[in-house]
């Protein structure tokens, strides 16, 4: 009875750790398909001959439908458990992706508008569901399992961004857009491999909280009942955050090529090479909350960093244009480590896998409305000031409020007490 009993906890090992590795190879389509299209958008435009207004609804869509579809994805979460949306979310992406790379000529527009508002809405489910599925299955390690999830999502833009031209070179547009498919066919069968068997269910509303790390200062309340997540002040405390977070990476990834052609002189192909720092570096930032774990250092201490690597390029840019590529090496750094920052939090003061699942859906609904102005913010401001200064003071002031905001939602939240 011995060794059958000792192989247990090792049986469930081997389960959670199988589940965590499907988790990043599902993390993996959830950028991809967005970052895909801007390097081929100019081909994407010629082909449907869309204005290029209309082209830019291929980028700006899905960021809305992250705000609009919120609510719902919360919803569907509830009621087929976080398991199955995650599947949903995966297939849902793989079909938007084979309708909208499916498009042709004039007559496409639609199709390809209704294939990306598809991929917008299974992303906003799988954005949503993983929180839960981190308090539901690693609360004590979800500093850990957020920034490596994190991170696979920023090595999926990483490869679209990096490879979507040439492809588009070698087999034209709608093939490379198609090919980001097989992602999509990896991660739902990993996916639905290692979900077999597992209660289709998340925790009811009764639900006792999830076991990990202490949770102290502003907003800590873990017992308090799921359906009053509206009315507690860390949700609308991390609902700003995630807003400063998400309008300035939107509005960066947006701007940054142009801006860096005006003020260092770059040729359009140079700053495309040069605001791919601001992408790349991600990955990197993702990993400060592992490193954190790993020291025993409290959550403050990674969102300390993380909010200072993000300020220093409004202010470098402002004061030290020539040192560019530090800066942008540095707020690439900083949006990677800081999304897993504000949903770490998140799993760990919701209190239960039903408060998580709607504090993620309330706080991604604030940011991403936001956010979705982004650019179009930056670049109005730009042509009523006629430079740069003013939008970068207005993206110091955003990010100035977000860090306001992470300190209260930080404050006193200690490292966890052990690795298990």
């Amino acid at each position: 009875m011995g060794p059958i009993v000792s192989s247990s906890p090792s049986r469930r090992a081997v389960s959670t750790g199988a589940l965590l590795v499907a988790l990043l190879v599902v993390g993996l389509n959830f950028r991809a398909p967005i970052t895909a299209v801007p390097p081929v958008l100019p081909d994407v435009a010629a082909g449907l001959e869309m204005s290029s207004v209309a082209a830019g609804l291929l980028t700006g869509l899905p960021i809305l439908c992250f705000a609009l579809f919120a609510p719902v994805a919360s919803w569907l979460i509830g009621r087929i458990g976080p398991y199955r949306a995650m599947t949903v979310a995966v297939a849902g992406v793989l079909a938007g992706t084979l309708v909208r790379s499916a498009a042709t000529g004039a007559a496409g527009t639609w199709i390809a508008v209704a294939g990306t508002a598809v991929i917008g809405a299974a992303i906003t489910i799988g954005n949503v569901a993983a929180p839960v599925i981190v308090v539901h299955d690693f609360a004590r390690r979800a500093a850990v399992a957020t920034g490596l999830y994190t991170a696979s999502m920023n090595l999926g833009s990483v490869f679209t961004t990096t490879l979507a031209v040439p492809l588009a070179t070698w087999l034209g547009w709608q093939a490379a857009l198609a090919a980001w498919s097989v992602l999509a066919v990896v991660a739902l069968v990993c996916w639905a491999w290692v979900i077999r068997g597992r209660s289709p269910a998340e925790p009811s509303d009764g639900a006792r909280p999830a076991p990990g790390p202490p949770a102290e200062g502003f907003g800590a309340a873990s017992a308090r009942p799921a359906d009053r997540v509206l009315r507690r002040p860390i949700t609308w405390v991390l609902a700003v955050a995630f807003v400063g977070q998400s309008f300035s990476y939107f509005a960066v990834t947006g701007v940054l090529p142009e801006l860096l052609g005006d003020r260092i002189g770059f040729t359009p192909a140079e700053a495309g090479v040069a605001a791919s720092l601001f992408q790349g570096l991600a990955i990197l930032g993702s990993l400060v909350l592992p490193a954190t774990h790993a020291l025993r250092l409290p959550l403050g201490v990674a969102s300390a960093v993380v909010t200072a690597c993000w300020l220093s390029l409004p202010l470098g840019l402002l004061f030290a244009p020539g040192w560019w590529a530090l800066w942008c090496s540095l707020a690439g750094f900083a949006q990677g480590g800081n999304f897993a920052v504000i949903f770490t939090v998140v799993a760990q003061r919701a209190g239960s896998a039903v408060a998580a699942r709607r504090m993620a859906a309330a706080v991604q609904a604030c940011g991403y409305v936001v956010a979705f102005t982004g650019p179009s913010v930056m670049f109005a401001v730009h042509d009523a000031a006629g430079d740069w200064n003013v939008p970068l003071l207005v993206l110091l002031a955003v990010l100035t409020i977000m860090a306001a905001a992470l300190v209260l939602a930080t404050v006193r939240v200690r490292a966890p007490a052990s690795r298990g």
